[in-house]
């Protein structure tokens, strides 16, 4: 964690602030600009990339996934630029949490893979790039969306010091924490051998 040196009144603002834009439901509003229907009714439920693709609709799903990282990234950078590092890691921890508990859908949310990876290429774009190829390793190799995010949360933290971006770590931390949690049924279906795979409608 960077040496905190703003005002907590600083810090709190830029909380709020990364809030609201990780708060933006994305997948929801793709889903509904393009014609898909109600996302909430489609699947999962989920409002991530991974369920907006079970609409059928790739573009639908690349614009969320593109989108939901946007805003992970927009919070840490801008907080950053106006702000100093510790604000960035507030504000990127705080649009994770929006992300995840939106207030605007009742907190019920997404599960924070494509928010995570957006922070981590904003907050250390090498460790960034490396967290998208162990996503597309899992997801690769198990066919399945969770799978390639829960690997980048068990090694994010590990990529991230082993490439000397240490003070990162702290909220690297906590994000995994908050995704394991999100991916708790996940956990419990690929144990079952029930988890869907990707682009499987349902």
């Amino acid at each position: 964690m960077p040496m905190i040196e703003a005002p907590l009144t600083v810090l709190l603002l830029w909380a709020v602030i990364g809030y609201l834009l990780g708060s933006v439901p994305f997948g929801v509003i793709v889903s509904r600009a393009m014609g898909l229907g109600n996302l909430r009714e489609i699947g999962s439920g989920n409002i991530g990339a991974t369920n907006v693709l079970r609409t059928g609709s790739k573009p639908a799903a690349a614009a969320t996934l593109l989108l939901d990282g946007a805003k992970g990234a927009v919070a840490l950078l801008l907080a950053r630029a106006m702000a100093g590092e510790d604000a960035a890691q507030v504000a990127a921890l705080a649009a994770m949490l929006g992300h995840c508990y939106p207030v605007w859908l009742r907190f019920a949310g997404g599960k924070g893979v494509a928010t995570f990876l957006g922070i981590l290429l904003a907050l250390a774009w090498p460790v960034g790039l490396v967290a998208c190829g162990l996503w597309l390793l899992g997801a690769g190799l198990s066919r399945m969306s969770s799978v390639g995010g829960l690997l980048i949360a068990a090694m994010s933290g590990v990529v991230l010091v082993f490439m000397g971006y240490g003070s990162g770590y702290l909220l690297c931390l906590l994000l995994t924490v908050i995704v394991f949690w999100r991916h708790r049924a996940n956990i419990r279906r690929i144990r079952a051998g029930t988890e869907p795979k990707i682009g499987q409608k349902g």
